[in-house]
């Protein structure tokens, strides 16, 4: 098998080809090269490698440009310290994905797949959360439409509607200006993550709401906040004491 490394830092990709050596001696490594550039004109001048080790962050820029100016038919294994690039990564025949620093197991186990799969046959299934999220770090753009699934009805919810997110008995709701609560394949943390920070916060360990559903907040004992929301019966929810203050800095925008 005939393998190309492309990693930037002389130092790592030594390391990687010691562990490709060490999961098969007989494997070929071409070349170790450092830059987008140089890696145009291997792949311009030589015939495409069985297998390509891909650092996503190079030299004089990320690896994705080398797809753009020459056409790369080899499998695709990326290696980067940076797991905002899985996204665009799985969109270029890649077949897996290494966080740095690589760990053998790890690797082993991406050169197992390759060598046990088709690549053309091979598919990756990641939940939607996943994909969300890496989109995100690419658009900069939050997520403010949900796909919730009723029954056998699909509804869609967009962030208007939300009055705030809950989580309850390790599952997690949204409750929504009418006062109707939905299940949301999302954990707190993820949903931080991915909405609009202008738009929601988190006021404890409990609870996101919206800024546009607030309907009165009062002092509390402790140096606590009290909120009350719009059209929500059940809406005396407590501003943690540690969040308070970056609390009333949400609110003054």
């Amino acid at each position: 098998m005939n393998c190309l490394i492309i990693e930037d830092e002389k130092v790592a990709g030594e390391r990687l080809k010691e562990l490709i050596v060490k999961y098969d001696g007989s494997v070929n490594i071409e070349a170790i090269i450092q830059s987008v550039k140089s890696a145009l004109d291997w792949l311009t001048s030589n015939p495409q490698p069985d297998l390509i080790f891909m650092d996503i962050q190079l030299a004089d820029g990320l690896s994705f440009e080398i797809f753009e100016k020459t056409i790369v038919n080899s499998p695709i294994i990326f290696t980067t310290a940076y797991e905002e690039y899985t996204l665009k990564a799985f969109k270029v025949n890649s077949i897996d994905y290494l966080l740095k620093p690589i760990d053998y197991e790890e690797l082993k186990k991406a050169i197992d797949r390759f060598r046990n799969s088709p690549f053309n046959q091979h598919v990756y299934k990641y939940p939607q959360q996943v994909f969300d999220k890496i989109l995100h770090s690419f658009t900069r753009e939050f997520k403010n439409k949900f796909v919730i699934k009723v029954g056998e009805h699909i509804r869609v919810i967009s962030g208007d509607d939300i009055l705030c997110f809950y989580s309850m008995e390790k599952s997690t709701f949204i409750k929504t200006v009418k006062n109707r609560d939905y299940s949301v394949g999302y954990s707190l943390d993820q949903l931080e993550e991915l909405i609009d920070p202008a738009i929601f916060f988190r006021i404890n360990r409990q609870y996101i709401v919206s800024i546009h559903s607030l309907k009165d907040i009062v002092q509390y004992s402790n140096s606590r906040l009290l909120v009350k929301l719009l059209n929500y019966e059940d809406n005396e929810l407590i501003v943690s004491r540690e969040k308070v203050n970056d609390f009333k800095s949400w609110l003054e925008g």
